[in-house]
């Protein structure tokens, strides 16, 4: 069935009713722009009389405005006639700002004890510098999935470098901001002040390059591991010596242990203990490991046990002091500057997180089991399939791959000239 249309107030408003709905809307041109609107009424007389009123009541709003206008240009009416007024808002409630407000009011008391406290920050950080400024005082309605695209887009473009390139964010760095607006659409959503989400999913580059995380190679390890023994036994400054020993015994801790840089911070005496571990009759260190993650437990390969002792002897360590405290930053930049091991060569930037990998990725050259490597990490296998195990070749089993179809064995000929003459 076509589209029934009626014509009332001399032609300026139109009411119809579509052919896949059962209401009548109402439609008219005002001020250059096109406003419609449904009646909400089944029955004809109800909406022509609906639409009568709506269009009275939108004709003397766009009046009163055109009157404002023309007051703020300081002539009369006829001053604005035949200009474009932009029609008003008809969103109107609670802002993006005070859904986010209320999110920074909840988030931290029902996160308390289960979220790391710079975590928490984070979210609040990323409001105020990236969020709010873009979304801030439009009404918390307008957040559509077209204007979170425009705020993808205005994050890969805003920031200019000294040659007039943009810096995009990386993609983790942007899906972290649209986390933390996710969040507050979620509290808007339990507030009522809207009625579902709006889609946030990146319309391109859905996959992403698959790619690996910065780590050293056995060959570029042991190369670190020399420098900073070197430097250790004679310093550049015997003021640093201390230093230096110290950081020296770092790297060889985190490569034997995997720990987070953040982890290894806030590491106490009283959290590692030296003990035989039962299966392999070696030394290792058992750690009770605090992150962001909450408490967890780490075994380590028996090459962390003398650092860790060392460090303990050097310092005194009473039972609540740290072991290492802030990671030395400079210090690593240094060593890695000397060895032109900075970047790997894909480009990737190493930082302390790379001993990590480090770990990671030899635990799995040596055969280990995916699982355990997880839950010793406290981290998940689908993480270390995605960010690890996809560029370790001793993961690829050729016996596996290699294989060919056994051919069938060829009939002999005389069977085959007996079988035809018969």
């Amino acid at each position: 069935m076509a589209d029934q249309k009626i014509t009332l107030v001399d032609g300026k408003v139109h009411v119809y009713r579509r052919a896949n709905s059962r209401f009548w809307q109402c439609a008219t041109y005002l001020s250059g722009y096109n406003h419609r609107v449904s009646t909400k009424h089944e029955n004809l007389h109800l909406a022509q009389a609906f639409a009568r009123d709506w269009y009275m009541d939108l004709y003397a709003e766009d009046r009163l405005r055109r009157r404002g206008a023309a007051a703020e240009a300081g002539g009369g009416e006829d001053a604005v006639v035949g200009a474009k007024v932009s029609p008003p808002s008809r969103v109107s409630g609670p802002t993006f700002r005070q859904a986010a407000e209320v999110f920074l009011a909840e988030f931290p008391v029902m996160t308390l004890g289960e979220r790391n406290e710079k975590y928490v920050d984070g979210k609040a950080l990323q409001l105020r510098v990236h969020l709010l400024p873009f979304f801030g005082d439009k009404p918390i309605k307008r957040v559509t999935a077209g204007l979170i695209q425009e705020y993808r887009v205005h994050r890969m473009t805003s920031r200019l470098d000294r040659d007039g390139k943009p810096m995009r964010p990386s993609r983790s760095t942007l899906h972290k901001e649209i986390v933390v607006l996710r969040q507050v659409l979620k509290t808007a959503n339990r507030k009522g002040w809207i009625e579902a989400l709006p889609d946030m999913s990146t319309p391109y580059m859905t996959s992403g390059k698959v790619t690996h995380r910065a780590w050293f190679s056995p060959e570029e390890y042991k190369l670190l591991y020399e420098a900073t023994r070197a430097r250790a036994k004679s310093p550049k400054s015997e003021r640093w010596r201390g230093e230096c020993e110290t950081f020296h015994d770092y790297v060889l801790f985190m490569v034997n242990t995997g720990l987070r840089p953040d982890e290894a911070s806030r590491l106490q005496f009283r959290d590692v203990s030296v003990v035989v571990d039962e299966a392999t009759g070696q030394r290792i260190l058992e750690i009770e490991v605090r992150g962001k993650r909450g408490v967890g437990y780490c075994k380590s390969m028996t090459g962390a046990v003398l650092p860790f002792q060392r460090v303990m002897k050097r310092n005194a360590g009473q039972p609540t002091d740290l072991v290492f405290g802030r990671v030395q930053r400079e210090l690593l930049n240094a060593v890695l500057g000397e060895l032109g091991l900075k970047h790997d060569r894909d480009g990737a930037l190493r930082t302390a997180y790379s001993l990590r990998h480090t770990y990671i990725c030899m635990r799995l050259m040596e055969g280990a089991d995916i699982y355990q490597i997880a839950k010793n990490c406290r981290t998940s296998v689908e993480m270390i399939e995605r960010f690890y195990a996809a560029h370790i070749k001793n993961r690829l089993d050729a016996a596996a791959i290699n294989v060919r179809k056994p051919k069938p064995a060829k009939r002999p000929a005389r069977e085959g000239r007996a079988a035809h003459a018969a």
